[in-house]
């Protein structure tokens, strides 16, 4: 699989507020894409279609190539982002979650769809993070053709290496239209998939309590 490229910029135009002096800079995530040729993707799905015995023709379906290739497109392109961190000040010392963060993305085996939600949580250090980001690091690395293992650590390990923290978690539940609609046509199920960091790994209290805040166990 070809990874997006990432550029992350450092920002410096942010400051304390009340203060005069610049806060530590934010950094400002950036897909960079190879070159997104929508009129060879739509020419490309036109022949796709008629490959399949669907002709385009009638007035209803004579857009659906240029469709196609808008819908992949904005599938795969996330939106850029700033990192924004703050001081620990108070020393906060418990999990910090984001619960049920939508998650859509394509398997990267059949390129169908798959949606559900990720639970996504850190133990502070020094800082502590903007909560919106941690929905825009899921949706990141989501705007790509993925499996959801690879999903679930990308996002732990990414969090882990930015922010610092003590400890990351991360769970993803999400239902596979290659499991639903095709194949074993397994309607309704779903898969799951974890990545524990740090102490959320290692202590097995801190690991209890983050899981059990998920609703991942009992």
């Amino acid at each position: 699989m070809t990874e997006h490229p990432v550029r992350t910029t450092a920002r410096t135009d942010l400051l304390h507020e009340g203060a005069g002096t610049p806060a530590r800079p934010a950094l400002r995530v950036v897909h960079e894409p190879e070159g997104i040729d929508l009129a060879a993707a739509e020419a490309a799905a036109a022949r796709f279609l008629e490959a399949l015995g669907i002709s385009t023709a009638s007035e209803s379906l004579r857009g659906t190539p240029g469709r196609m290739a808008r819908a992949y497109a904005e599938l795969f392109s996330p939106r850029p982002f700033d990192l924004t961190t703050f001081p620990n000040d108070e020393g906060y010392d418990e999990p910090v979650l984001a619960r049920r963060v939508p998650v859509r993305s394509v398997c990267e085996h059949h390129l169908l769809p798959f949606v559900g939600t990720a639970h996504v949580g850190y133990l502070p250090g020094a800082r502590i993070l903007g909560l919106s980001k941690l929905a825009r690091v899921v949706e990141y690395f989501a705007c790509r053709p993925q499996v959801q293992e690879r999903l679930t650590k990308q996002v732990a390990d990414w969090l882990q290496t930015h922010l610092e923290p003590k400890g990351v978690g991360v769970v993803i539940e999400a239902e596979h239209c290659c499991m639903t609609l095709r194949g074993v046509q397994a309607t309704g199920s779903s898969t799951m998939t974890s990545t524990l960091l740090g102490l959320l790994r290692s202590d097995a209290r801190s690991r209890s309590e983050f899981l059990a805040l998920t609703g991942a166990a009992v």
